[in-house]
């Protein structure tokens, strides 16, 4: 009896036993199942988000803002390689590059929502730029993605004048971003409502469109500091409301249109560091131009003798550095709100015109470096405002009492003159030999001229 019960209990301790290692058996392998899913899930949601495929195009109800570029500060890393699929070696991450970007085509404007026509007719024009790209180091034209163009990094968008309603891209600030591109011609004159296009510190080479002068809004243009060559952006003359102009530090060459200096509205004209040939216009007709630098280039001829009547409002006067000849016109002395001229590094002669004297804004004042003589006035020693007065490598033969307490004090440099006396100056065989040579002014009379003297008193200049 006890063996037959004995057999019973095991056989139902067997049984129970099958049952639950099957019960266990089952729910392992659903959990198994449940962690592969998620598994394939996550790694197909990795791949998704790293697809240069096809962009994803944000719907216009719910606008989604592109990354913030990195920082020109943080080196771009390499692309992290995704876990295989299966059990095969992992590739070699590539090296950083920018991906090739899709061209205007692989997303139709009939698939994209923009929020104006404007919009979608400049899309492609910037489409066809990114794939001229050919740097871009911190990836900035990866935003240039979809229709939310107000989003794409360096541009900027606003209501235009013609249209108040709509919306445009107004400004394009790419300043730093060391772009390269052989030509921003189809991008640059083909963005009818631009207003500002600022692109200093790039790699942005060619000539400029003259078809810039169709822009109807352009006021501010930026292109300094890239590899550009050529004339003259002619284009620039005909935009009848640029204010800010600014082309140096590029390769071009030529001659500049005389035009050019009496544009209605320039208020800032910079041109240094080119290689422009031309002499200046004898006329300078009228202008409005506050800062002026024609540095480092090659500029011949005289100083026209109307700058001051034409440029009365200039702050800033940068002609150092070029191949100026002649006679300083006594009218530079009229250019009483200038506050820092320089015309050091040139081949300049003739006296200090005593017009100077009327500079009475004048904080600094080079004539450095050029094949000036006679006395230096002691009128302009005694502007006001003057913190620095460099004379130096010229042939000046005298300077007054107020002159020589600048020297002691560190503001006047009459370094490598003729003056007798002074320490550091040329040798009596060097002197002899320039003043050997006859060279003489025209309108000499007009160099004792005190114009501020003509002029009813000013509170001032009462101490001249």
């Amino acid at each position: 009896m006890s063996i037959s019960i004995m057999a019973a209990a095991f056989s139902i301790l067997k049984k129970i036993l099958v049952i639950v290692y099957l019960v266990h058996h089952t729910i392992a392998a659903t959990k198994g199942s449940y962690q592969l899913v998620n598994n394939t899930v996550g790694r197909t949601a990795r791949i998704s988000r790293n697809k240069s495929s096809t962009p994803h195009i944000p719907t216009p109800f719910r606008p989604v803002k592109p990354p913030p570029p990195p920082s020109p500060l943080t080196p771009l890393k390499p692309p992290i390689a995704l876990a295989p699929l299966v059990p095969v070696p992992v590739p070699t991450p590539p090296a950083p590059a920018v991906a090739s970007p899709p061209s205007s085509s692989s997303v139709p404007n009939q698939q994209l929502n923009f929020s104006d026509q404007r919009l979608a007719v400049v899309y492609p024009v910037i489409q066809r730029f990114k794939i001229s790209i050919t740097s871009d180091p911190l990836n900035i034209t990866g935003t240039w993605v979809g229709a939310d163009i107000c989003n794409y990094t360096g541009f900027y968008c606003s209501n235009p004048p013609d249209n108040l309603s709509a919306i445009a891209v107004a400004s394009i600030d790419f300043n730093g971003y060391h772009l390269g591109a052989p030509t921003l011609d189809g991008f640059l004159d083909q963005l009818p409502d631009l207003a500002l296009f600022h692109a200093n510190s790039n790699n942005f080479s060619g000539i400029i469109s003259p078809n810039i002068a169709k822009l109807p809004y352009l006021y501010e243009l930026d292109i300094s500091n890239n590899i550009f060559s050529g004339p003259f952006p002619a284009g620039v003359v005909g935009l009848n409301g640029l204010v800010f102009l600014d082309i140096r530090f590029n390769m071009f060459s030529g001659s500049v249109p005389p035009a050019i200096f009496s544009q209605d509205q320039l208020e800032v004209l910079f041109l240094n560091d080119n290689s422009f040939m031309s002499s200046l216009p004898v006329s300078l007709g009228s202008s409005h131009i506050l800062y002026l630098t024609l540095a480092d280039n090659k500029f011949t001829g005289p100083i026209p003798s109307d700058i001051a009547k034409v440029l009365s409002n200039l702050t800033e006067v940068l002609l150092l550095n070029n191949q100026f000849i002649g006679c300083l016109p006594y009218q530079l002395g009229l250019l009483t709100q200038v506050t820092l001229l320089d015309v050091s590094e040139n081949l300049l002669t003739g006296p200090l015109p005593f017009s100077f004297g009327c500079l009475q804004n004048a904080q600094v004042i080079n004539f450095a470096g050029n094949l000036l003589y006679g006395m230096v006035p002691d009128l302009v020693c005694q502007l006001p405002n003057l913190a620095n007065l460099t004379l130096s490598n010229n042939y000046f033969t005298h300077v007054g009492v107020s002159c020589r307490n600048l020297i002691r004090s560190g503001v006047l440099d009459v370094t490598n003159n003729c003056i007798p006396g002074l320490p550091f100056q040329r040798s009596v065989i060097e002197c002899i030999a320039f003043f050997a040579v006859p060279r003489i002014c025209p309108y000499m009379e007009t160099y004792s001229i005190i114009p501020c003297k003509l002029l009813p008193p000013h509170p001032h200049i009462l101490h001249i």
